[in-house]
C-alpha cells in the first residue's frame, strides 16, 4: 500500500514538473540612471557579432533625461551569451560638456566581412556612421554620410533606433538595410510631417543611398526579411489608432506598399522592434519576433510576440515585464533563443534578458 502511494506521489510530482512552464527570463540591469557618470540612459540597441559577442549599446544622457542635450553613445560587451559584461565604454561623443546630441544607434553586422556598422545621428540632423573590425572592441572615426542619405527638405532625422539587417536572398543578397524616419520641412505640424524610410548599402558599407519612403504619419521603424525575400517594415504610427503600422517591399526596400495597421500589435505610440529569429528549413519553423509595450494607454507591459507566417499573424504573446517599459531591441541567438534589451521603470534602467526558446514557445 505504501509503495503504491509513494509511486502515485512520484508520478504526480513528475507530471507536474513536466507540465510546469519554463521560468521567467532573468532580468539584468546593464545601464542604471545616476550611475557611470550619466543622469540617465535611453534608446537601447543590441547586436550579436559574427563571433557571437553581444554588444549592448545606448545613449548616455549626461545632465537630464531630455531627448536633446549632452548625449553620448555608450556600450557594454559580453563574450559569454550575457552572463558577464564588460564595464561601460564610450563609443562616441562630441563637444565635451557642450549640448551635442549623439544618439539613435542602429547597428548591423555584415556577415560576409564581420564588420559591425553603427549609424547614428548628431542633433537629429546629421547622419554619421562608425565601424568596428575587431568585434566591437574599438571603433573607427565617424564618417558623415548626411549628403547621401538626407534630402534638402528633410529636417529632424533618426536612424532606427534598434537594429538594421543584411539581406540574405535574391538579387539584393548582401544589402545592408537601415530603417530610419524623418520630418519634412514644408509641413508645420510635427506629427503629420513624419515618414519612415530606409537607407542601404550594396558595397559592404562603403557608400550609402536613400531607399524607399513611406506615406506620412509614420515614424520610428524596424525591418525584417521574409522567407520569400520581401521586406516587412513595422512602424510607430501617428494615425491615432494605437496600432503598429506595416508596409512591405518586393524590391529590397526601394519602394514600399501602402501602410496598414496590424490589429494584433497594439501600442501606446512608442518604438517597437522586429527581427527574424529562425528561417524555415527541414524541421524548423519560420519565426519572426516582435517586442513593444503592449498597451493602448501607457508605456508598460513589455511583450514579446512570435509569428510563424512571416508577420501576418502573431499567435504567441509572452509578457516579459508587466510594469513601466518603453523602447526595446531584440537579437537572435543560435538554436532559436533570443536576447532583448529594454527600458523599464520610468527609464530607471536599461535591462537585458536572454529569452530561451522554451520560454518563447507556447
Amino acid at each position: 500500500m505504501k509503495c503504491r502511494i509513494l509511486a502515485a506521489v512520484l508520478l504526480f510530482i513528475t507530471a507536474d514538473a513536466l507540465a510546469a512552464p519554463p521560468s521567467t527570463p532573468r532580468l539584468v540591469d546593464l545601464f542604471v540612471s545616476g550611475k557611470g557618470g550619466y543622469h540617465s540612459y535611453r534608446i537601447p540597441a543590441i547586436a550579436v557579432t559574427k563571433r557571437g559577442t553581444l554588444l549592448a549599446i545606448c545613449e548616455g544622457r549626461k545632465t537630464s533625461r531630455n531627448d536633446h542635450g549632452d548625449l553620448d553613445l555608450v556600450m557594454r560587451r559580453s563574450e559569454d551569451g550575457g552572463r558577464n559584461w564588460t564595464p561601460m565604454e564610450l563609443i562616441y561623443e562630441e563637444g565635451g560638456d557642450r549640448k551635442v546630441t549623439i544618439g539613435n544607434p542602429c547597428p548591423v553586422v555584415d556577415r560576409s566581412t564581420g564588420v559591425i556598422w553603427l549609424p547614428f545621428t548628431r542633433d537629429n540632423d546629421d547622419v554619421l556612421i562608425v565601424s568596428s573590425k575587431d568585434d566591437g572592441r574599438t571603433w573607427s572615426k565617424p564618417t558623415d554620410i548626411t549628403a547621401s542619405v538626407k534630402r534638402s527638405d528633410w529636417t529632424w532625422y533618426a536612424t532606427g533606433p534598434g537594429n538594421a539587417i543584411q539581406l540574405t536572398k535574391g538579387k539584393h543578397k548582401g544589402r545592408l538595410v537601415i530603417p530610419c524616419d524623418h520630418r519634412v520641412q514644408s509641413i508645420s505640424d510635427r506629427r503629420k510631417s513624419t515618414r519612415s524610410h530606409i537607407v542601404y548599402s550594396d558595397d559592404h558599407g562603403r557608400t550609402w543611398k536613400i531607399g524607399g519612403i513611406t506615406e506620412y504619419l509614420m515614424n520610428e521603424c524596424a525591418v525584417a526579411e521574409r522567407a520569400d525575400g520581401t521586406l516587412l517594415l513595422n512602424m510607430r504610427s501617428n494615425r491615432g489608432l494605437h496600432r503598429r503600422a506595416i508596409a512591405t517591399s518586393d524590391d529590397g526596400g526601394l519602394t514600399w506598399s501602402k501602410c496598414t495597421e496590424d490589429d494584433a500589435l497594439i501600442e501606446p505610440v512608442c518604438q517597437g522592434n522586429l527581427i527574424r529569429l529562425t528561417w524555415p528549413s527541414a524541421g524548423v519553423k519560420s519565426r519572426l519576433l516582435f517586442s513593444n509595450p503592449a498597451s493602448e494607454s501607457q508605456r508598460a507591459n513589455l511583450t514579446v510576440r512570435l509569428s510563424y507566417d512571416e508577420g501576418r499573424t502573431w499567435p504567441v504573446a509572452r509578457q516579459l515585464y508587466a510594469g513601466s517599459a518603453a523602447y526595446s531591441c531584440l537579437a537572435p541567438l543560435p538554436a532559436g533563443d533570443a536576447v532583448v534589451l529594454f527600458e523599464r521603470d520610468n527609464y530607471r534602467a536599461i535591462t537585458f534578458a536572454r529569452l530561451a526558446k522554451e520560454w518563447l514557445e507556447p
